[in-house]
């Protein structure tokens, strides 16, 4: 297993492209359009999208769209080859501003704090996508949602496929549902080709579920079980799969899970990154669980083919990571939440 010691080998990592990415790219003929940029996949995406245009020989347009509230990001961008716009998507006229691209990755969201403020999440994931599917109707879309439209199952049932009747707990992921809904409602009414993303959940170095749990058990914090079990894919892997999701966009839309194939128990994963830390998880007192928000990405899977990291590789990285005290995003996942409320 390769170890990655810094943020210039982890960003190099997660954007390195494969031949498989490279031809995704050269497929798409024509510009490529990222709105929404800034958040946790984002910056990576733009950079992978940039080097497979390079290794396929080509020079298209890579467009990033974000408010950019920090500033070094367009300016780390811009360096790797990739066009920025500062741009506040919600602010009237704004995406009208915006030049016309036949390819549009759609990432803008909101989850976190909506508790509070259920107004800007609903204004962020649905009615901002509906504005979106209006604009770029001429084009191909293909937008994140996320796994949380799903209701919550027993891993005896397995993951959530895509034909499973959605059931969103709380406001965040009713509203990530609007945003499903108001871009099939543009795809059935312009005939808009466009892929649903549901993702859950991407994993990297300074973010994710995996890193929550292995910070726990490092700091020697309890670890509740009240959500048993849960999925997770490499970041990289699921910005592949976004990249090479293009064809498949489609009126009505198309809809795809992303993540691993293992169901993971969250008291396996505290005992591995226990072993690499020589230390005894604690877990709290509370009751386990006996449902998860848990996926099945085999439809994925059997178009991208399997993951090229997996969950013990993952889980080396990350607690090499917290060891040598690695920075971190410092944005807890909250995937224990069963109520639903961010």
């Amino acid at each position: 297993m390769t170890t990655i010691h810094n943020l210039t080998e982890l960003e190099e990592h997660l954007s390195r492209p494969t031949e498989a990415d490279g031809s995704a790219m050269a497929a798409l003929q024509g510009d490529l359009l990222i709105l929404g940029v800034g958040g946790k996949m984002g910056p990576s995406l733009a950079r992978m999208a940039r080097r497979a245009a390079d290794l396929a020989g080509i020079q298209p347009r890579i467009i990033a769209v974000a408010r950019f509230s920090n500033p070094g990001l367009a300016a780390e961008l811009a360096a790797h080859g990739i066009e920025t716009i500062t741009c506040d998507l919600l602010e009237p006229g704004a995406l009208h501003q915006l030049p016309e691209i036949p390819n549009v990755i759609f990432m803008a969201a909101r989850k976190f704090e909506t508790a509070g403020a259920e107004h800007l999440t609903w204004s962020m994931n649905t009615f901002l996508p509906g504005l979106v599917a209006e604009r770029y109707r001429n084009s191909r879309i293909v937008a994140f949602s996320t796994g949380n439209v799903y209701p919550l199952r027993s891993v005896s049932e397995g993951g959530a496929q895509e034909s499973t009747p959605v059931d969103p707990v709380g406001e965040y992921a009713q509203s990530a549902l609007g945003r499903e809904r108001m871009f099939e409602n543009g795809s059935m009414r312009w005939g808009t080709r466009v892929a649903l993303l549901r993702l859950n959940y991407a994993v990297e170095l300074r973010y994710g579920v995996l890193l929550d749990i292995g910070q726990s058990v490092f700091e020697r914090r309890p670890i509740s079980l009240g959500m048993p079990y849960v999925n997770v894919i490499w970041q990289r892997d699921a910005n592949s799969w976004c990249l090479r999701s293009f064809p498949y966009c489609q009126s009505p839309p198309f809809v795809l899970n992303i993540t691993g194939p293992e169901t993971l128990s969250v008291r396996d994963v505290a005992m591995q990154f226990g072993r690499h830390f020589g230390v005894e998880p604690l877990f709290l007192p509370d009751s386990e669980g006996a449902t998860a928000l848990l996926s099945n990405a085999a439809r994925g899977r059997s178009l991208f083919g399997h993951p090229t990291v997996s969950p013990a590789e993952m889980i080396e990285w990350i607690a090499g990571w917290i060891r040598e005290g690695g920075v971190t995003l410092n944005k807890p996942t909250h995937f224990q939440t069963r109520d639903g409320k961010f």
